[in-house]
């Protein structure tokens, strides 16, 4: 089931900053960016390295801004990185964000639990 994103025309630069702000969603923007056919990954192959619960609060924080798409199945999650309609609405502010970022695998496992 696809969870709701906005649409982006109702999204302000100022909530994608904010989303941008924390090194954790950075580096899964920076890792789903690599995937130049903006292909969707299971969540659980992105590890941030933070409890279950900061991380799914990175995942809304991250829907909310406009930069990702996300679809549930059974108890697991896909994410996509919005890379072309975001472009269109905020052309050139992923590339230095992605150029500058650290990709989620080194940040470290995910703990158990």
């Amino acid at each position: 089931m696809d969870v709701p994103v906005p649409d982006l025309k109702d999204v302000d630069l100022g909530d994608v900053l904010r989303a941008l702000a924390d090194p954790h969603r950075r580096a899964v923007i920076a890792t789903l960016a690599a995937d130049p056919d903006g292909v969707e990954r299971p969540c659980s192959t992105l590890k941030m390295g933070v409890a279950r619960s900061t991380a799914t609060h990175h995942w809304k924080v991250l829907r909310e801004a406009g930069l990702t798409n996300h679809r549930d199945v059974g108890n697991g999650a896909y994410v996509r990185l919005r890379r072309d309609e975001f472009e269109r609405r905020f052309p050139g502010v992923l590339g230095p964000i992605v150029a500058l970022s650290t990709p989620a695998a080194i940040l470290g496992p995910a703990p158990k639990g």
